[in-house]
């Protein structure tokens, strides 16, 4: 992909809002609200990243460890092999060993999940998943193994090894959110799951890729600047018939003044105020310290109590630790591994310190390694231990409050008191900590609630009848003055929202558009012959909230997409969201892993199926896992080029790979190696290789008849194999590569391409009656055929360039 930069969204709403209708208040309030331009990813912490190898041992359904090797550089690459092969183990391992989960187990039962990770035939067999990545412009070699120390399926630590062998940290090589948004792993469970799926997940993947979080940011930050003045003035509204009730009990002329100004259409402020203000400057002052001293709130002391404790539990977990600091147990580890691999490599078994001997020996090695595993668990733990205590002092200090501005000018014992309290954050020794929070809140509490009840007795003092109508007053006019305030401020608000609406959707629906686009154009290559047509693709809600929008017809009705799509293109519909996906610009992956997408397709969408791959093998390694030979069949079709690997269980789990070549090259080697081997029986030479010669010919009949069907006579994939498997002869194969047409004679032909070739084509059926005494006459034999498939092959015009390399 060739995305460039977008503009920045901030700038483009900045620039709207510029040029809108709307009234000044209003535009400053969205230009308040505007968040900042959020801090954008890296895109992966090394550059581009690609596979060079796959390894397995132990795991799901591969036994003794099996590498899966993967040509470097872009390039389509099929791994093919039945059900049950172990071939999907390899994808799931791919995954597992740089995400640390398997997405096709996520929300499955734990209990299958733990029973099912682990091979069954190799019980001695460490579990161990490995990618060998190619990292950055060079191509730097990386390698990532998971292996398994114990029988849970997360009792596993994960390494990453550099080309010299250094260790490395996986965020240095691979970007974690990179792997969440742009994941470039589509297993066939997640094909699935487009069937019942709601999407939300892709909705807020897409919604980071856009730098959409922003437009919900800003949506939302409106939203509550609304939500908030509607409930200050719900909040006034509630108070002033609390008061009025309250009032009316009241024979009182200020209370008969009070619900006079309190009533009616618009509220009298100023009223309320002269009739608050009817005390002297001084008295009022006074009042309203002691209002505050009244409603003073300390420490939280259940809230306190929780706090220190979890300090103190996290402390004492941190001092059960064997070693000072995970570092100490982490250089005691690397020590031991160094003296594990001076044992290996000198195969001495004499103490290279002390000179002791015979120290070194095997027990000593296990029991080395034993206490690596060991040293390792523990830094971990020390490290959590350390982590945990840092997260309880930071809670413990976050409820520590400065004194209260009003207070700060005041010269009493309750200040002082205070402020030892604030001091405590200056503490960070976790049980030195614990303690002075525990006796410096109670304190303070203690201090607070003497002066609340000093205040509320000496405002009682002032007046008793009328004093408490006059604070729920003061608190009154606090509450409607906010209230004007919000009334005006909601306005705005509400008319900004309208505005904002609509212009967060078009720029959402302008970012998302080449996406959509590629969607589409990956829907027409997978269903170009299906009466269902994927249009617009829209994201609707906010992360979390949020949902992709699939506009979808059959034959231009509009109809919900996962009624009318057969499962091959619910499966097809999944590709076009997960490949511009996959393949955004900033995706630092340059390799793509497939798990099983032909399963319910039909011929026609397979073939689109290898279109849309090639297309995307050009920039990027495209790994494909099938057990299904259509696809090999639709590459080899459309002259694809391809790389096929083949993998093969046999007992006991023993996984095999091999590659597979071009069939006429790979049938002509075996009958040369055969024709060479002057140790062979007359009786086997005279039948079994004739046999092979006549198995490369009718290979390159094969494919000649294919090319042919497709390019001269247009018939698609499933046409081209129902003619190709009726034939029974060899005399067949031939009429059909030569004319389209099996019941063609063909002799005249072969003898015009290839003399000689009728009669060798006669020859591989007479067996028995064509002695071939000698390794010439093998080789001769071996010769004429592979002139014969030579002719063939190029008697349809051009040969293909693609098919299996």
């Amino acid at each position: 992909m060739t995305d460039q930069p977008p503009a920045s969204l901030r700038a483009l709403l900045l620039d709207r809002l510029r040029h809108s209708d709307l009234a000044p208040q209003v535009q400053e309030l969205l230009r308040e609200l505007v968040p900042d331009e959020p801090a954008t990813s890296s895109g992966g912490r090394a550059g581009p990243v690609q596979l060079r190898s796959v390894t397995a041992a132990g795991w799901r359904g591969v036994g003794p460890r099996t590498t899966l090797e993967l040509p470097p550089g872009p390039g389509l690459i099929v791994v093919a092999g039945p059900n049950g092969s172990g071939k999907s183990s390899f994808a799931e391992a791919a995954e597992t060993a740089l995400t640390g989960r398997n997405s096709r187990w996520d929300g499955r039962r734990a209990t299958d999940w733990q029973k099912g990770w682990r091979n069954l035939h190799s019980p001695d067999v460490t579990p161990e998943v490995c990618v060998e990545l190619a990292v950055g412009d060079r191509g730097e070699a990386v390698t990532v193994r998971r292996t398994w120390h114990g029988l849970k399926v997360d009792e596993a630590r994960t390494k990453v090894e550099g080309p010299d062998g250094s260790e490395r940290k996986l965020e240095e090589v691979v970007d974690a959110e990179a792997l969440d948004l742009a994941r470039p792993f589509l297993p066939y469970s997640e094909l699935g799951s487009m069937i019942n799926g709601t999407l939300g997940g892709l909705h807020d993947a897409f919604f980071k890729l856009l730098g959409l979080e922003l437009l919900a940011e800003f949506d939302g930050r409106v939203k509550d600047t609304a939500s908030e003045c509607e409930q200050a003035i719900k909040h006034a509204d509630a108070l002033t018939a609390q008061l009025l009730d309250a009032l009316g009990t009241l024979d009182d002329p200020r209370s008969r003044e009070a619900t006079q100004a309190l009533s009616g259409a618009k509220r009298d402020l100023g009223r309320v105020r002269a009739l608050l203000g009817s005390r002297t400057p001084a008295a009022e002052a006074e009042l309203a310290q002691l209002r505050q001293h009244a409603s003073l709130a300390g420490p939280d002391l259940a809230e306190v109590g929780g706090a220190v404790g979890r300090l103190r539990e996290a402390a004492a977990s941190a001092e059960e630790a064997r070693y000072g600091s995970a570092e100490e147990a982490r250089r005691l580890a690397r020590l031991l591994e160094a003296a594990i691999e001076h044992q290996r490599r000198s195969r001495s078994t004499d103490c290279p310190v002390c000179g002791a001997e015979n120290r070194l020996d095997r027990a000593w090695a296990e029991q080395a390694r034993t206490e690596v595993e060991r040293l390792q668990t523990e830094a971990a733990d020390a490290e959590a231990a350390r982590q945990e205590v840092a997260v309880a002092v930071r809670a413990v200090h976050d409820l520590v409050q400065p004194v209260p501005v009003w207070l700060r000018g005041e010269d009493s014992p309750l200040t002082v008191v205070w402020q030892e309290w604030v001091q405590c954050r200056d503490v960070i020794h976790p049980r030195e900590l614990a303690d002075r929070v525990e006796r410096a809140a109670a304190t303070l509490d203690d201090a607070c609630r003497q002066v609340r009840e000093e205040a509320v007795q000496r405002l009682s003092a002032h007046d008793v009848a009328w004093q408490p109508f006059a604070v729920r007053l003061a608190e009154w006019l606090g509450a409607e003055e906010a209230s004007e305030v919000a009334r005006e401020r909601r306005k705005h608000a509400r008319k900004a929202r309208a505005w904002l609406r609509p212009i967060i959707d078009e720029l959402r629906d302008e970012r998302l558009r080449p996406f959509a686009q590629r969607s589409q154009e990956v829907w027409q290559k997978l269903c170009e012959h299906s009466s269902v047509t994927l249009g617009s693709v829209t994201l609707v809600g906010t992360p979390g909230r949020g949902k992709v929008e699939l506009d979808v017809s059959v034959d231009d009705m509009s109809a919900p997409a996962y009624s009318v799509m057969s499962q091959g293109e619910l499966h097809s519909l999944a590709l076009s969201l997960f490949l511009p996906r996959a393949t955004h610009a900033d995706s630092p992956f340059g390799f793509l892993v497939i798990d099983d997408p032909v399963q319910s397709m039909d011929p026609e969408k397979v073939e689109g199926l290898a279109r849309v791959l090639d297309a995307y093998a050009q920039d990027r390694q495209v790994i494909v896992f099938t057990h299904d030979t259509r696809l090999q069949q639709a590459v080899a079709h459309l002259g694809i080029k391809a790389t096929v690997l083949r993998v093969s269980r046999q007992t006991d789990s023993v996984v095999g790979v091999e590659t597979l070549t071009d069939p006429v090259e790979q049938a002509l080697a075996e009958a040369r190696a055969v024709s060479l081997d002057r140790g062979l029986p007359q009786d086997v030479a005279d039948h079994v290789l004739p046999a092979m010669c006549r198995v490369a010919v009718e290979a390159a009949c094969l494919e000649t008849a294919r090319r042919r069907l497709r390019d001269e006579e247009g018939l698609g994939l499933r046409a081209v194999e129902e003619r190709v498997e009726s034939l029974d002869r060899t005399k067949t194969y031939v009429s059909l590569a030569l004319f389209g047409d099996e019941q063609q004679p063909a002799r005249a032909a072969v003898e015009r391409i290839c003399p000689g070739g009728w009669a060798l084509i006669e020859a591989f059926n007479s067996g028995a009656h064509t002695p071939l005494p000698t390794v010439d006459d093998r080789k001769d034999l071996v010769r004429r055929t592979k002139a014969l498939a030579a002719a063939i092959r190029s008697s349809a015009g051009p040969q293909s360039t693609g098919g299996a390399r």
